[in-house]
């Protein structure tokens, strides 16, 4: 229709002229005035009348090509940008925790071998309250190649940084690191912080690059490799840490590749290389370094296998009034020969150079075997859930140990979680139960490096912690068994105790029921009571009771659907026996109870 109207047009234009042109030629002929009058303005409207049509026509076709510019520019932005949503997607949080703790040591002396439950103030005795508050920001991006390859990230910036802890005056002690600032000083003229450094300012830089792995989704399954997370289960012995208030996390080299070859059911081989030994000497130019033996490396063979539901699927499920039921097995074969004993100190260089000297090292020929089995079955109004681990084994522990028998290993450890919802959910009731195998050793067993006050480091009645085995002599053992297990450190179970002062649930019982009333969506209010108690009376700091503590910990916890949460926790510990000592007349000493007042708040994205 335009093209035809368009040749139109075209073709009026050219006739155009000659009925103007002839017009007034025609004029000068004396004729009547009808005939002369009229094809005038017969040829004067048709004219016009072209005229017309072609500035319609005109403006049509450029209101065409305007909004066939904007339409191509807007497709192209449009493409653009979604080529870069596609190509890189984060996630993450900022959290900021302020933290109060009021006679977190109890008012228990040192024991013998000079530790005390938990650090005490380096400027008075009298100083019982120790208050702070502490920030991290985390940074998940993933790098989408295409829709089946993508790379994965964990960063952590600024990570469990206390607020004030990097003045610009502490950098006037560190002349020698190329930073001297004489501007201050004295510290209460410091108006500003810097940058973390290590060995400057700090333990660890500003910005710690934990964890980069690759996947590639293929027919049969899909391939990870890099360093990663490791989860299984309720997180007791394998836990990744990504809590939104957890510190510490399970970090894997591994390749694994998980595979569904029935619906719902999935089989995931590993190999994790959790020590790789002595590296090679790395000049400053660069390069690439490279493990110098293969007989020092601590590697993991790992098969799990799970029958599991996807969230969506789960929540269908429970939507539709069916039941969730989710089983697995997570077992690990980890070896190693020799164990690289130079490698727990600091790095002066950056490797060794193996052509002048020999790495010192202990033959240990280790064999662990780690079996965990996770199960949960879930309804609409409750929910069950187990885990049960074991680290079995054994390793040598001398230089020559062909005359001597080895360290055993015999370790378990269970969780049990229940819940019971009542009012549409709104009111949660439920509770956890758990235990850590141990033994008869003295001290917990958390910090097994520890030296004891027993001959040549090893422990004795009293002592708060050590090493849990006893091969003091150069020739024998005395103790074989390793026995304490230990729950992974980010496996939460109360505010004082176990997270703060004796560092992880080990060598314990304990028992935590729990409410929780959600006030309004994403208002939630909660209370837990823990008691705690060691396997072994033998183990706990008083060395003859086993009844650790009774805490109560309570709270509020507030979060939107755009990604702004807040919480805030009350704990109170009432220690027991267990925790106590005995002064030089045998009479125990009185402890205090301690107090913990933490907040979280942050925002997810």
């Amino acid at each position: 229709m335009k093209t035809r109207s368009l040749f139109a047009v075209v073709g009026l234009l050219a006739s155009a002229p000659v009925m103007a042109q002839t017009t007034p030629a025609a004029a000068t002929t004396p004729a009547p005035a009808t005939t002369d009058v009229a094809p005038a303005k017969d040829a004067t409207a048709e004219v016009e009348a072209v005229r017309r049509e072609m500035k319609e026509l005109r403006e049509e076709m450029r209101a065409q090509m305007a909004t066939s510019s904007a339409a191509q520019g807007w497709t192209e932005d449009w493409v653009e940008e979604k080529r870069k949503l596609e190509l890189f997607s984060i996630d993450g949080y900022l959290r900021v925790r302020p933290d109060l703790f009021y006679k977190f040591d109890l008012g228990r002396p040192a024991d013998d071998a000079g530790f005390t439950l938990f650090p005490r103030s380096p400027i008075s005795a009298a100083e019982r309250t120790q208050a702070g508050v502490n920030m991290r920001f985390r940074f998940e991006p993933t790098i989408n190649v295409s829709e089946e390859v993508r790379i994965r990230m964990q960063i952590d910036a600024l990570d469990n940084l206390v607020w004030g802890s990097t003045p610009e005056y502490a950098f006037s002690r560190n002349a020698g690191s190329g930073y001297w600032n004489d501007r201050y000083d004295l510290s209460v003229f410091s108006s500003t912080q810097v940058p973390q450094r290590s060995g400057i300012n700090s333990l660890q830089d500003s910005i710690a690059v934990k964890r980069v792995w690759g996947e590639v989704s293929t027919p049969v399954g899909i391939l990870r490799f890099g360093r990663m997370g490791s989860q299984w289960g309720l997180g007791m012995l394998h836990n990744d840490g990504n809590g939104i208030d957890n510190d510490w996390g399970d970090t894997v080299d591994r390749v694994m590749f998980v595979a569904e070859p029935i619906a719902g059911f999935y089989v995931t081989p590993m190999l994790d290389f959790n020590s790789e030994g002595q590296g090679s000497l790395r000049l400053p130019e660069g390069g690439q370094p490279f493990d110098v033996s293969n007989s020092d490396e601590a590697h993991s063979y790992i098969i799990a296998a799970a029958r599991r539901d996807t969230d969506s699927e789960a929540k269908r499920k429970l939507d539709d009034g069916l039941a969730v039921f989710n089983y697995g097995l997570h077992f690990t074969y980890r070896t190693q020969r020799n164990d690289p004993t130079d490698l727990s100190g600091t790095f002066t260089t950056d490797g060794a150079n193996t052509s002048t000297a020999i790495a010192p090292h202990t033959f240990r020929d280790a064999q662990l075997f780690m079996p965990d089995l996770w199960a949960k079955y879930e309804r609409k109004s409750f929910r069950i859930e187990a885990e049960l681990a074991a680290v079995m084994g054994f390793l040598h522990p001398f230089q020559n140990s062909a005359t001597d028998r080895n360290i055993d290993v015999w370790q378990f450890g269970g969780i049990l979680q229940g819940e019971y919802k009542f009012l549409n959910g709104d009111l949660e009731v439920g509770g956890e139960t758990g235990f850590a195998s141990g033994d008869n050793t003295p001290g917990m067993g958390n910090y097994p490096r520890r030296k004891g006050s027993g001959p040549n480091g090893a422990t004795k009645l009293g002592d708060i912690d050590g090493p849990q085995w006893d091969c003091s002599s150069s020739t024998q053992c005395t103790d074989r068994v390793i026995r304490n297990f230990r729950f992974n450190r980010d496996h939460r179970v109360d505010m004082i105790l176990y997270r703060e002062i004796l560092g992880g649930v080990t060598d314990s019982f304990y028992l935590r029921p729990r409410i929780q009333y959600r006030i309004t969506q994403g208002f939630n209010v909660f209370l837990a009571g823990i008691y705690s108690r060691a396997i072994y009376a033998e183990s706990t700091p008083l060395g003859t009771d086993p009844n650790l503590g009774i805490e109560l910990n309570g709270g509020a916890r507030y979060e939107t659907e755009d990604g702004f949460f807040a919480q805030i926790q009350y704990g109170v510990l009432f220690p027991l026996a267990g925790l106590g000592k005995l002064d030089v007349t045998g009479t125990a000493v009185p402890l205090d109870f301690a107090q913990a007042l933490r907040a979280n708040v942050g925002i997810r994205f």
